[in-house]
């Protein structure tokens, strides 16, 4: 039976957060706290807190299990492997009951303290809110990585220039609905919220430096992410790829025909081996390009028609299971 929406015993709106964990047994509790902060400010909503810890050995789901006992409004999930950041947001999501749904990471250095600001932004009509951060603390190559994926969202996903998007973010109910309906592999939760609706804005926050530990975000995670999300979600590569291809046959079609006039007005004019054999490096480098890229969407389609699950539960911290809303 899915997860809706509902109204607490107080008739106060319900605030879902929603929580991937991975190795943050030492930041996730000031994490929970911070939260529980805030919201007691805010005494127009209660709230629960959803942590899904995706398949980090260790302390992690004996800490969420801890916190869990504590209070009856934590609810914890445990994934029998490491799926990914998205996987497991889109395991809290089908777990959360509230009105509107918080997204944040585990490290701290979202600052759950300002979730009014987002809040507020969706009383005033917004579908969903993403944190602009002024200066965010991260390495170089993960300010590089946000660039780059920022401008290759834009060119493949259709997202707004002047919109910032990060892992901290609020949705209405409706929203996270039409979330849930993905059940394939590779879940992207920006492709999928930018197919939902057009009223998305940002709210100004302060990006916090990370308490311990380093991102569990190494480049060939990144990596992976972004031709996930441009993969499942967008076609235009496939169309790049064939512009591209176009262009150099036509590259290679007019400088066949040069060589020829080159070869009929001057007999003497060696045919070049080495520019011959740069010639098919060249092209012939491209074309394994456009198959590569071919085949990444073959291989997807085919990992999706195979019902390869999106994430698999080993044990949750209630009786109320998952296994009616995700596909195992």
């Amino acid at each position: 039976m899915n997860a809706v929406s509902e109204r607490t015993e107080t008739g106060k709106k319900l605030i879902s957060f929603c929580i991937p964990c991975y190795h943050s047994e030492k930041t996730l509790p000031a994490v929970v706290e911070e939260i529980d902060a805030a919201m007691e400010e805010l005494r127009a909503y209660d709230w629960e807190i959803i942590m899904v810890n995706d398949g980090a050995p260790g302390e992690c789901w004996d800490k969420i299990r801890e916190l869990c006992r504590a209070r009856d409004n934590r609810h914890g999930v445990c994934f029998a492997k490491n799926f990914g950041q998205h996987a497991a947001l889109m395991a809290a999501i089908r777990k959360a009951k509230g009105d509107i749904l918080v997204c944040l990471d585990d490290d701290g250095q979202t600052p759950a303290f300002e979730v009014g600001k987002f809040l507020a932004a969706i009383e005033q009509g917004a579908d969903v809110v993403y944190a602009d951060y002024d200066q965010a603390h991260k390495s170089a190559y993960r300010s590089f990585g946000t660039k780059v994926n920022d401008w290759m969202c834009c060119k493949m996903l259709g997202k707004p220039k002047d919109l910032r998007v990060s892992s901290y973010f609020a949705m209405r109910r409706f929203v996270a609905e039409d979330v849930k309906r993905y059940e394939n592999s590779y879940p992207y939760l920006l492709g999928l919220v930018l197919r939902t609706s057009s009223s998305i804005v940002n709210v100004p926050v302060t990006h916090k430096d990370r308490a311990s530990g380093r991102s569990g975000y190494t480049f060939s995670k990144l990596f992976g992410l972004w031709l996930n999300g441009f993969t499942a979600f967008s076609i235009k590569p496939l169309r790049f790829a064939t512009f591209l291809g176009t262009i150099f046959a036509l590259v290679g079609f007019v400088y066949g025909i040069y060589t020829i006039i080159k070869k009929i007005v001057n007999p003497a004019v060696p045919m070049g081996f080495s520019a011959l054999m740069t010639a098919v490096i060249f092209f012939g480098g491209m074309l394994m390009l456009m198959v590569g890229l071919a085949g990444e969407y073959i291989g997807r389609t085919y990992i999706s028609v195979s019902s390869a699950p999106q994430y698999v539960v080993r044990e949750e911290t209630k009786e109320d299971k998952l296994g009616d809303t995700a596909p195992f």
